[in-house]
């Protein structure tokens, strides 16, 4: 377990950390949600998935993430979040999130954190996990992060390959923090600052399939044209 160096109440718990008998305190009251998230992980980010429309496991770092103990996760008791509260709270979370990052060295992309919100109502969810996320995401794209949103509503968006797959339910309400992926552009390019932040630092690794979709997105907000690398016009 990791303790925030400069706000003592902010930790991050660690996989190995539910393997202790007993479990450190601030695993103790939700033991339940946490270990449905890390099962939830491995049982089904982990694993391919017959509707996904690729091949592969549903998240391609979280296996990653898992065998690098670059998985961690945050509790956000209670119901009572107010927008102020969660954006203290959320940035917080980022700025440890780049620190971590750069204490894995090269395993930095697998850096993994997932806020959980364990007490949640349905009706809480949409307020304090999707219009955060929605608040948040040029805060965290702004740095070269994601900001997801995940619960069992599902969220209603699609897989990039199926967009009828619910890629983003999970049991518990939770936001994830992870770095950006040449492969996050079609979450990126309706914005043209997400888009100057994506084309900053992935660029000359676009992936082929989305580089017809990268130039249309350059040509229609005005931005300087891709060059260099597999990003090339």
């Amino acid at each position: 377990m990791l303790t925030h160096p400069a706000h003592a109440r902010h930790t991050l718990i660690e996989v190995a950390d539910l393997e202790q008998d007993p479990p450190p305190q601030p695993v103790r009251g939700h033991e339940r949600a946490l270990r449905t998230v890390v099962d939830w992980a491995r049982n089904y980010l982990c694993r391919p998935h017959p509707d996904l429309g690729r091949t592969g496991s549903v998240c391609p770092y979280a296996q990653g993430s898992l065998d690098r103990d670059a998985f961690y996760l945050a509790v956000a008791p209670g119901r009572d979040h107010t927008p102020a509260d969660l954006d203290r709270l959320l940035v917080t979370y980022r700025d440890w999130f780049v620190d971590l990052a750069a204490r894995h060295g090269t395993a930095a992309q697998f850096t993994t954190v997932l806020v959980v919100f364990p007490d949640l109502r349905p009706d809480d969810v949409p307020p304090v996990v999707d219009r955060t996320q929605e608040r948040l995401k040029s805060r965290f794209v702004a740095h070269g992060l994601m900001l997801g949103e995940f619960h069992d509503g599902p969220p209603a968006k699609g897989g990039l390959w199926n967009p009828d797959f619910p890629a983003l339910r999970c049991p518990v309400p939770l936001l994830a923090i992870r770095h950006m992926v040449p492969t996050d552009f079609l979450f990126l390019r309706d914005d043209p600052d997400h888009v100057r932040a994506y084309l900053a630092r992935h660029a000359g690794q676009i992936p082929p399939h989305l580089r017809a979709t990268v130039r249309d997105a350059v040509d229609h907000f005005g931005l300087e044209p891709v060059t260099g690398g597999a990003g090339a016009r």
